[in-house]
């Protein structure tokens, strides 16, 4: 059961960064390229109908880390407080921007929450990709100092940053230099993936425009992966263990480079919606691939003294597990229910929605 129940948090982690990750995306372009009102009206038709529904993806996840790995969720919890405060309030702040951005037509007005929109998506982005990088860097967990656990195993702390701005400091910080490359990876990533679900959507001015920045993030993408799994050794001495171990799942780095190397022919697709499938087969592969490397593990112990945290020594108790699969299911078909309803009703090009107007 702790394995379903592992794989079930996973694909709900999945959906969330493919379905809200076109929600950041879209915010990022419209403050770097949306120079015309028309411009950010086409933006915000797009994701209108869609972001807030996206984001039950993200308190499905707590809610299932909760009911089946609850350890785990009071340690990530405490240890992660603050960048997750962080993460609350950008999420609040790019909502009461496409919000309030249109309850007065006032140029001043009007501006403050385009900013408050599109900086709240820039970070945000930022933070899932920080976030990512410090689960695959694992933390000091038990906060050992001089091989003595000054707490109990599964409890630490993490400041944003330490002095050493180093993933190899006995006491670490949220970032340093190897989460902040996974946060850019997940800015680039996402901007990319927003600007095809743009392109998907509307007929905007901006959609040309938007093909030939896809084309050269793209470059900047590939770049940047490449060092990641450089720098990955640096981090995980075997990297490629469990895919060493599993051949099959080589599959996963297989999808994630198909969508990469398939969006270096986003100008010559003759239908809108194919650029964005192959951003989500990068989101999908690179996810994937990150999990299946560190598989067992939850949260790696960058410590000897301290065990990982896995999804068997982190688990809810079987019979709770058992149980919880009933209403998971009930839960489940009434969700994709609503998704392929809501869909089905936006379906096609979203330029004449007026999402926002007052």
């Amino acid at each position: 059961m702790e394995l379903f129940w592992y794989i079930v948090l996973m694909t709900m982690l999945t959906i969330y960064i493919i379905l809200d990750g076109y929600d950041f995306g879209a915010g990022i372009i419209h403050l770097f390229f949306a120079k015309t009102e028309k411009d950010k009206k086409a933006i915000t038709n797009a994701i209108g109908p869609f972001w807030d529904a996206n984001e039950v993806w993200l308190i499905a996840v707590g809610g299932v880390l909760f009911f089946a790995f609850p350890t785990l969720y009071a340690a990530s919890f405490s240890g992660f407080y603050l960048p997750l405060i962080m993460i609350l309030w950008l999420l609040i702040f790019r909502a009461i921007g496409l919000e309030l951005r249109g309850q007065i037509h006032n140029k001043l007005w009007e501006t403050i929450w385009d900013k408050a929109f599109g900086i709240a998506s820039l970070l945000l982005a930022l933070f899932f990709g920080i976030a990512l990088g410090n689960v695959v860097r694992g933390v000091n967990l038990g906060m050992v100092t001089n091989g003595v656990s000054a707490h109990e195993p599964h409890y630490f702390f993490l400041p944003l940053w330490n002095s050493s701005f180093s993933p190899h400091s006995e006491h670490l910080g949220i970032i340093d230099w190897f989460t902040i490359l996974l946060g850019i990876i997940g800015v680039v990533a996402l901007t990319i993936h927003g600007a095809n679900w743009i392109i998907y959507k509307t007929n905007s001015d901006l959609n040309t425009k938007l093909r030939s920045v896809i084309f050269k993030l793209n470059f900047v993408l590939l770049a940047l992966v490449i060092v990641s799994l450089l720098v990955w050794h640096i981090i995980e001495p075997k990297p490629f263990h469990n895919f060493i171990k599993h051949p099959w799942l080589w599959v996963f780095p297989l999808i994630t480079f198909a969508g990469l190397f398939g969006l270096f022919k986003v100008k010559t697709f003759k239908k809108d919606g194919i650029g964005f499938i192959f951003s989500s087969l990068f989101l999908f592969g690179g996810l994937s691939s990150t999990v299946a490397s560190i598989f067992p593990k939850l949260l790696p112990s960058t410590n000897t003294t301290n065990p990982d945290l896995t999804i068997y020594n982190m688990a809810a108790d079987s019979y709770g597990l058992a149980v919880g699969l009933n209403w998971f299911i009930i839960a489940f078909i009434l969700v994709i229910v609503y998704f392929i309803i809501q869909y089905k009703v936006f379906k096609g090009k979203m330029d004449d929605v007026g999402y926002g107007e007052h």
